[in-house]
């Protein structure tokens, strides 16, 4: 569940499903080509594939959702603070191929545990229980998270209404400062939140 960022789907290929649970209750929505799925913070949501599915994921906020806005929906015993949650859920970069990929699956399995217990339980509080212990995991990191939305999606949203100022008075000077810029991962193949992923170090530049 990511605690400030919308998540979308845009699938390409194959078939597949995404699992929702909120205040409103348990969804199932198919995935196929063509189809654009998008939700909003507050979304516990598990990813089915049924069929070699392939989809592009765009988040919102610049990489926070990687820098720690997602909460697993553990069993309750592994939200009790900061240091159990870390240590259900952390996986150690110096740590062999194999040890990670183990760890990467048996806090997979947790985190499907603890939402199957959500979506069956009966009556709204277990679900408000999560969603208290999942402010209460991040909110040490809340200045680190503001700065990362400062420096990225603030500042572009802020850039843009510049931009139409300057239209409004006719003045196209900021045409001349027209870039292009193309990156390659820096890593590949990395453990994140939701399966393997590569990494591109957005924060170097504008963009």
């Amino acid at each position: 569940m990511h605690l400030t960022c919308s998540e979308a789907y845009v699938v390409t290929g194959g078939r597949g499903a995404v699992q929702t649970l909120t205040t409103s209750g348990y969804e199932v929505t198919p995935l196929a080509p063509g189809a654009v799925v998008w939700f909003t913070p507050g979304t516990i949501h598990r990813l089915v594939n049924e069929a070699d599915l392939r989809i592009t994921v765009l988040m919102q906020n610049n990489g926070l959702p990687e820098a720690g806005d997602a909460v697993l929906t553990l069993p309750p015993r592994y939200l009790t603070d900061a240091e159990t949650y870390a240590a259900a859920t952390a996986i150690p970069a110096d740590a062999p191929e194999e040890e990670r990929e183990r760890v990467a699956r048996a806090r997979r399995d947790l985190a499907v545990e603890g939402y199957r217990a959500l979506r069956d339980a009966d009556g709204p509080e277990p679900l408000a229980a999560f969603h208290r212990a999942a402010a209460a995991l991040v909110r040490p990191r809340l200045a680190e998270w503001r700065e990362r939305w400062q420096r990225g999606a603030e500042a572009a949203a802020a850039a843009t209404g510049h931009q139409l100022d300057r239209l409004e008075r006719g003045d196209a000077t900021h045409f001349s400062d027209a870039v292009v810029r193309a990156e390659q991962p820096s890593a590949y193949g990395r453990f994140g939140m939701c399966g393997r992923l590569d990494v591109y170090d957005v924060l170097k530049g504008t963009h």
